[in-house]
């Protein structure tokens, strides 16, 4: 059976339901993106940020198997966050991982969207979001990601839409000051960058993965 899924090119993690991520491993399913290594480049920026211990609260958006929430709480002193997700069945996967890593106490999940103006009773220091970003007729998606939930992976506005409601939403979650980590799809910086500057986000900084494309984009709050 095993053989016949791998010939049918399924991923070898969602044969087994478990993926490693920044040193940590992961259940996954049909239902999650499977965490990829493009991925750790967006927490490892985050983490080399936070010098000090000072308490820091995290909003994750769309956090499908919990990975990215779960390995910043891991390597962030003195961190807390809140997951969320729309799909009921990635939120279910995404607490069983905050479980099994023993966060339980320090991550909380929420079945939303940031497509809404949720009310979180707080403000973040940090928003974190690996969206939906591939556009609909593009077809330069590889093998293993068909197998991957479409709503995790494909957007309206030629792979833009979920970025135009984050920088709309997350205005009203972010502290002054507080930033936005975005993951982006190879070649979407110019526009995203216009998005967030419409929206009166500040760009800070670009980074690049280990293939040396631009993967993350780095706003800021106010002043």
């Amino acid at each position: 059976f095993m053989a016949y899924q791998l010939r049918r090119g399924v991923p070898v993690a969602k044969i087994i339901h478990q993926k490693w991520f920044f040193g940590l491993k992961f259940y996954t399913n049909k239902y999650t993106l499977d965490p990829r290594p493009d991925t750790e480049t967006l927490v490892s920026t985050i983490i080399s940020a936070c010098h000090d211990n000072a308490p820091r609260k995290i909003l994750d958006l769309g956090t499908g198997t919990g990975c990215i929430i779960c390995a910043l709480v891991k390597n962030i002193p003195n961190t807390n966050g809140v997951a969320v997700d729309k799909s009921r069945h990635a939120l279910r996967v995404a607490k069983r991982n905050i479980k099994t890593l023993g966060l339980g106490d320090k991550i909380q999940t929420i079945r939303t969207s940031f497509d809404k103006p949720y009310d979180f009773g707080t403000r973040f220091d940090i928003i974190v979001s690996n969206p939906p970003y591939i556009a609909y007729d593009d077809n330069r998606v590889d093998e293993g990601a068909k197998h991957d939930p479409k709503i995790a992976l494909y957007a309206d506005k030629n792979g833009l839409a979920a970025y135009e409601s984050i920088a709309k939403n997350a205005r009203k979650w972010i502290k002054t000051g507080g930033k936005l980590y975005l993951e982006i799809g190879i070649g979407q910086g110019d526009d995203i960058k216009n998005i967030c500057s419409k929206h009166g986000w500040d760009f800070i900084s670009a980074h690049n993965d280990l293939s040396n494309t631009e993967r993350v984009l780095v706003f800021k709050w106010g002043k």
